[in-house]
């Protein structure tokens, strides 16, 4: 696998490097720790061997408030296990508080837009009113440490509000987008039994109002816990649902003590957050108020460089854990920037429209999303000036090194390129960037501090520049707490730890290149393995999708009788284009020359569209499945489709690739 060194597409500047908030934490290190650190490789060496010390010093740079004082930074019941780690014990924090300490008249604390409206400004002044008005009412519900309050909203103001009321008066929160099935709803909601249900009418895509009155009711009722729903009348201001109590009505709750805040112990929940329930139900995933504050705070200044003052958007929806790292914004500062709707409405042009009006100095979305702006031809530097812009942060799936490319020659030349990855499994993420370093094309910058990531092979050895299993050797402070009504932590072990005992198996394959940047190359679990040899899907990707014909595309490993390998690649043709046996060819001799023949399908088939979940996925095992004979009903829940009717017509295929 040992590969050229790739094109360097961006170095930071001198000033930028030594302003950055990482430098600041080195000299910080010198000054109160005496600590010397050569270079980044030292300082990421030091935070995954001295866990306690480094966690601290995160801790201590920033100030993290309690009342009460911690006894121990880490308690480990066992050496060899990462389930039941607790940090920082006896402290008590408030995520939203922590927020709070940054309001000011000086700058507004969000800014807010949607396919409905245009650009407004919140200021620090109103979100306080409005999230203690919001809080005395919860309060009034008897709702305090531990329960909790659900949320099917648009990614808009109410949303905002709701999380950080909730987390002011020690509730734990977990929303879903509205696009969400109600059945898929029910199947997240209803493992938490929660105490409020706060619901929209509806919500806009594409520029069409979708309504979803009937489905809120039937989502109550399919939530015999819920005492009292909040209705958010989003898309028409007079809608109204029987039994509930009106958004506006909430906020006017008088708060004599104006907005207070409950001291939550460090490793109490703060949120759960959902699996894709693509094979099952989803998991409910419980993440602590003080381990992700800790981290989203490491994370988005150390390895973003988000100053205070600067502006930080991330197109995402509710139901996606990058709403939820988004607001870690806030922590650091930053005004945050949220936007509702389709990124194509009414074209693709929309968000980076956003980025010049809103003047977003850090800019993030799906790789995806890249994709299909490079794919359509689009050159965002000719139509939008994006001046303010510094980064532009890329997660969902791998940003193959065309997608680098396209970054610097169609939308800004001088930008530093953000490829992030980690999951909902922590909020956060394992790798990502690093003000420090240099951006190499197709590969992510570094190994995030505290993230003891490492790439082995079959054997469980660690390897250097090559293909390997991304496993993780340290617990950090955001891992899972557990998963909610888990019995024992059986589906959080088996989620993680069976496959290695005592290591975290992420489910990524990745290579770590001599530069310790990290290339990933799809999911472990649909990765192809011809011959013993193993491939990411993401190189196939890569080359097939850059040919003019071809739109996307879905490559799946089938282990057939006998030991024999059947590896299809099913494409979607842009308009116009044909599946000839010329093309077939093109492909064919793509694979081969970029890569090698094991690299070569050994059918290529014409399909209308790829599976994705909502989060821009591409469902490469649930199809793998329906391939090997499963129902299309069973190998994945439609609900958390983006498409889920594209699932159909992978079983007509099966009949063939079995024969």
């Amino acid at each position: 696998m040992a590969s050229p060194t790739p094109e360097r597409l961006y170095t930071p500047d001198r000033r930028t490097a030594e302003q950055s908030i990482l430098q600041q934490y080195i000299n910080w290190l010198f000054v109160k720790k005496g600590l010397y650190l050569r270079d980044y490789n030292d300082l990421w060496d030091w935070s995954v061997t001295d866990l306690e010390d480094f966690w601290e010093s995160i801790y201590q740079f920033f100030g993290v408030h309690s009342p009460t004082e911690y006894s121990q930074v880490i308690y480990r019941p066992s050496d060899d296990d990462m389930i039941g780690v607790r940090w920082f014990d006896g402290a008590t924090v408030n995520y939203a508080e922590h927020i709070f300490r940054h309001k000011t008249n000086q700058r507004p604390a969000l800014l807010v837009a949607s396919e409905r409206h245009r650009l407004q400004t919140v200021s620090w002044a109103s979100l306080e009113s409005q999230v203690a008005g919001m809080a005395a009412w919860l309060r009034q519900q008897g709702v305090g440490l531990g329960d909790r309050v659900v949320a099917v909203l648009p990614n808009g103001l109410e949303a905002v509000v709701s999380f950080l009321a909730t987390n002011a008066v020690g509730g734990v929160w977990s929303s879903c987008s509205p696009d969400f099935g109600t059945a898929s709803i029910i199947d997240r909601f209803q493992q938490i039994e929660p105490k409020i249900l706060i619901a929209a009418d509806g919500y806009t895509y594409n520029g069409k109002p979708v309504d979803k009155t009937d489905a809120m009711r039937s989502l109550r009722t399919g939530l015999p816990t819920v005492q009292r729903l909040v209705w958010v009348p989003y898309l028409d201001a007079t809608s109204r649902l029987e039994r509930s109590v009106l958004w506006a009505d909430v906020l006017k709750t008088p708060a004599p003590d104006g907005l207070t805040f409950e001291p939550i112990p460090f490793n109490d929940p703060i949120w759960v957050l959902y699996s894709s329930g693509t094979t099952g139900k989803p998991k409910a995933i419980t993440h602590s108020v003080g381990g992700c504050l800790l981290e989203h705070l490491k994370a988005l200044a150390l390895h973003q460089d988000v100053h205070v003052g600067e502006r930080y958007f991330w197109y995402s929806t509710t139901g996606w854990m990058m709403w939820n790292f988004a607001l870690g914004s806030l922590l650091v500062g930053a005004t945050l920037v949220v936007y509702d709707g389709a990124a194509g409405y009414p074209d693709l042009n929309t968000l980076w429209k956003l980025a010049d009006d809103a003047r977003i100095n850090h800019f993030g979305g799906g790789a995806a999303y890249y994709l299909a702006c490079m794919r359509a031809g689009l050159k965002p530097m000719d139509t939008v000036r994006l001046t303010q812009l510094r980064s532009i942060g890329s997660t969902g799936s791998p940003l193959p090194p065309e997608g680098f490319q396209w970054i610097y020659q169609s939308v800004k030349s001088q930008v530093w390129l953000i490829s992030f990855s980690g999951g909902t499994d922590v909020c956060s993420g394992f790798v990502g960037g690093n003000p420090l370093l240099p951006v190499y094309e197709g590969e992510i910058q570094s190994r995030l501090l505290g993230c003891s990531v490492d790439a082995i092979d079959e054997q469980g050895r660690s390897v250097q520049d090559e293909l390997g299993e991304m496993v993780m050797r340290q617990p950090m402070p955001s891992m899972p707490i557990y998963f909610w009504n888990d019995t024992d932590n059986e589906r959080y072990r088996n989620s993680y730890f069976t496959e290695y005992p005592g290591l975290w198996r992420h489910g990524d394959f990745i290579r770590i290149t001599p530069r310790n940047g990290v290339v990933i190359y799809g999911r472990s679990d649909a990765t192809l393995n011809r011959d013993g040899v193993r491939i990411g899907t993401s190189e196939i990707y890569s080359a097939v999708e850059s040919l003019p014909d071809i739109a996307d595309s879905l490559v799946i490993g089938l282990e057939q009788p006998g030991g024999r390998y059947f590896m299809p690649l099913f494409v979607v043709l842009k308009k116009g284009a044909e599946l000839t046996d010329t093309l077939i060819d093109t492909i064919r001799k793509t694979l081969r020359t970029q890569f090698s023949p094991r690299h070569v399908p050994d059918a290529v088939y014409a399909i209308s569209e790829v599976p994705y979940t909502i989060s821009g996925k591409k469902l490469e095992t649930p199809v793998k499945k329906i391939l090997s004979g499963m129902d299309s009903s069973l190998a994945a829940s439609k609900d958390t489709l983006r498409n889920p009717a594209s699932l159909d017509q992978f079983v007509d295929f099966a009949l063939d690739v079995r024969s």
